[in-house]
């Protein structure tokens, strides 16, 4: 009987066979996968444009403290607004559209 020698796996195909499970891993496997990697750049950029949108809010509010802490007149225009605030001898006139139940709207208050 004639027998036949047992193959060996040849070094290239073990190189290549490496290669395919690294590969595997490095795309889908582990925490650190090339997917999870992308989620976290997704979600860093959305938080630092989060933060940028909250950054402007805030200097948009310090500028307008500093101007009715500075100006009398913007003072004054906020207080109207916001409060209704009248002057001796003015009227204060508040117009309402009723609600679709009969009941007039009750006015929102704008932020400073």
């Amino acid at each position: 009987m004639k027998r036949t020698p047992k193959r060996v796996l040849s070094p290239r195909l073990m190189l290549v066979g490496v290669l395919a499970l690294a590969a595997y891993f490095a795309v889908l496997g582990g925490d650190y996968s090339l997917f999870e990697a992308r989620q976290a750049e997704a979600r860093l950029d959305a938080r630092q444009s989060e933060i940028r949108e909250v950054r402007h809010e805030i200097d948009s509010m310090r500028a307008r403290i500093d101007s009715l802490r500075r100006s009398d007149a913007a003072l004054e225009r906020f207080a109207r607004e916001r409060w209704g605030f009248i002057r001796d001898g003015e009227y204060l006139y508040r117009i309402s559209e009723p609600e679709e139940d009969g009941q007039p709207a009750e006015r929102g208050q704008t932020d400073f």
